[in-house]
């Protein structure tokens, strides 16, 4: 399974907050399943700036607070399903690439990982409790 690593509170917008497109400068051709995995790193000020954001597009959502935010871990699962240049998604940011997303789940409990740039592998003890989670 491809994990990708997605800084905070953008991963939680994916699988919470109905996040449909992840904005990247490159495109890719891999569909289907792929974990989400948030990134370690978030400052204050990211957080805020973010939390601004999903909130111009879903105002009534309650985002959790800077410190309950999930680090490094995975914490769901969605399926690519194209990437564009160009969609009418409120997610999606001009001239940005954007990888479609569709069916997100979270996963029951966060599973701690360490991350990596671009698609990477999840490896296969991860894996096997995403896939079936107890």
């Amino acid at each position: 399974m491809k994990a990708i690593t997605v800084r905070q509170p953008w991963a939680w917008a994916i699988i919470y907050a109905g996040k449909d497109v992840e904005n990247r400068s490159w495109k890719t051709n891999l569909r289907g399943k792929v974990a989400i995995h948030a990134g370690a790193g978030m400052t204050r000020a990211e957080y805020e700036e973010g939390c601004e954001s999903i909130l111009r597009r879903k105002p009534k959502i309650k985002i959790p607070a800077y410190e309950d935010m999930v680090r490094s871990a995975i914490v769901g699962v969605v399926e690519i399903v194209d990437c564009v240049e160009k969609s009418n998604s409120p997610w999606h940011v001009k001239g940005q690439i954007g990888f479609v997303l569709v069916r997100p789940k979270k996963l029951p409990k966060p599973i701690p990982c360490k991350g990596a740039l671009n698609f990477w592998d999840v490896p296969k003890s991860v894996e096997t409790r995403i896939t079936k989670p107890k």
